[in-house]
């Protein structure tokens, strides 16, 4: 009775230590990014679609723009700047090749009349997301983000800010969007 009574003593602590290791949220990566101090936000993987892209060589990856609630609403009316509250969210995979997507694409095109040498410049075009690569935020507040156009930047991979170095380049890559308050992305309704 004594071995039972301190075995679930141990099993009771090892449950209480684990537990309070594990951030309130139940979400591991709740590190905020250097110099902007963004952190992922909860749900935006369920936050509505702006737009999507992709981008070539070297890079070859495929994005996804969300934005959250007020972010959809600026992009809907047009609203430039943008307000503060918010955020805008750009997953990226690698474009990974798919056989049951080329197998579909084969069939559809060669039902279409195409010739083997279109639908061979089909399937060299064809891609599926594959290994995510990173995802990337921009929060608007125009005080405490002031020096940099209004907007905090941050970049994660795996769940975890990248470094400072990739942080310190954000304000500068969109500067060329300056005029749009520093947003390359056009909503596609």
């Amino acid at each position: 009775m004594k071995r039972i009574v301190f075995l679930l003593v141990v099993v009771a602590t090892v449950v209480g230590v684990v537990a309070s290791t594990v951030p309130a949220s139940g979400r591991a990566d709740e590190e905020a990014a250097p110099i902007y101090g963004v952190e992922i936000p909860p749900g935006y993987r369920d936050w509505k679609l702006i737009s999507v892209a992709r981008v070539g060589s070297p890079v070859k990856d495929m994005r996804a723009k969300l934005g959250n609630d007020v972010a959809i609403k600026a992009f809907r009316k047009g609203k430039v700047p943008f307000p503060d509250g918010t955020v805008i969210a750009r997953l990226a995979w690698n474009q990974a090749a798919s056989e049951e997507n080329n197998n579909a694409i084969r069939r559809e095109a060669l039902a279409r009349g195409l010739s083997p040498d279109a639908v061979q410049k089909l399937l060299d075009e064809s891609f599926v997301a594959g290994l995510a690569t990173n995802v990337q935020f921009m929060v608007k507040d125009s005080k405490r983000y002031a020096s940099t156009g209004g907007w905090g930047f941050a970049q994660f991979t795996n769940g975890k800010p990248d470094g400072e170095a990739v942080h310190k380049t954000c304000v500068g890559c969109h500067e060329p969007a300056k005029d749009r308050d520093f947003v390359f992305t056009r909503y596609a309704p």
